[in-house]
């Protein structure tokens, strides 16, 4: 994982964090503002540790910050939203607080589930965790929820399983995936691949249709059934150990 600064001076970590640039940072500071352990930091030169319990520590206005870089966070996406920075429409950076928007590093989708697909979807500011979540290497098993148009035909299962299902356009065949029947238009569908649309144009391969996604997991990380749509929530290092400890 990337490894945030072991300190930095708080006007430097409270503007990469969004909440102003660092001159507003040092006003806030002189005029008493910012307590670290109940304590007003009047010196925005003074350099802080950056660790995971400076929210417990910290408030700005009486109230804790937010975490430090190596945030990651999982979002219920809604339907409707575009995983996008500059798409026309709602986006799902909206539904973070907006200072979010100015930090640096950067928060960035781990992965994308289009405008069309609800679900877990993963976010963080940490680029090596991103990257080994996406990488085909760690092979981190997406479960989906599919809704179809049309009742289940009864050889998809097998199909998906086996491996070798060329998509339109595409020139290298698809791993095997598992798909358990629910009903005969309900399936979950887990694969350990992310290509374009893929659940949609797999079944598509089988003459259906999809009319509702869902993701449900990656790894060994559900997506809480009391997060409601639009809600996030940070992950704790457990979690994170969760994705590549699942069923990959």
């Amino acid at each position: 994982m990337s490894k945030a600064p072991a300190s930095l001076r708080l006007d430097r970590l409270l503007a990469n964090m969004g909440y102003g640039s660092r001159r507003e940072i040092q006003a806030l500071a002189k005029n008493g503002r910012i307590l670290l352990d109940g304590e007003p930091v009047r010196d925005a030169d003074r350099r802080i540790p950056v660790t995971g319990d400076l929210p417990a520590r910290m408030t700005l206005d009486g109230r804790a910050i937010d975490p430090p870089p190596g945030l990651t966070l999982m979002l219920h996406k809604p339907l409707g939203v575009t995983c996008s920075h500059k798409e026309a429409g709602a986006l799902v950076y909206d539904l973070l607080p907006a200072r979010w928007r100015q930090r640096d590093p950067a928060i960035s989708t781990i992965g994308r589930l289009d405008k069309e697909t609800s679900g877990l979807l993963l976010m963080t500011d940490d680029g090596d965790l991103l990257h080994r979540v996406i990488s085909p290497r760690h092979h981190v098993a997406k479960r989906y929820r599919v809704t179809l148009d049309r009742p289940l035909r009864g050889d998809e299962a097998a199909t998906f399983a086996a491996g070798g299902l060329m998509l339109e356009g595409e020139t290298k065949p698809l791993l095997p995936a598992v798909m358990e029947t629910l009903s005969p238009t309900l399936a979950l569908l887990t694969l350990t691949e992310g290509r374009y649309h893929q659940v949609r144009r797999m079944f598509a391969a089988m003459g259906n249709h999809v009319t509702a996604l869902h993701r449900e997991s990656l790894g060994g990380l559900a997506l809480p059934g009391d997060l409601e749509p639009g809600a996030w929530r940070v992950l704790e290092a457990t979690d994170i150990a969760a994705i590549f400890a699942g069923p990959n």
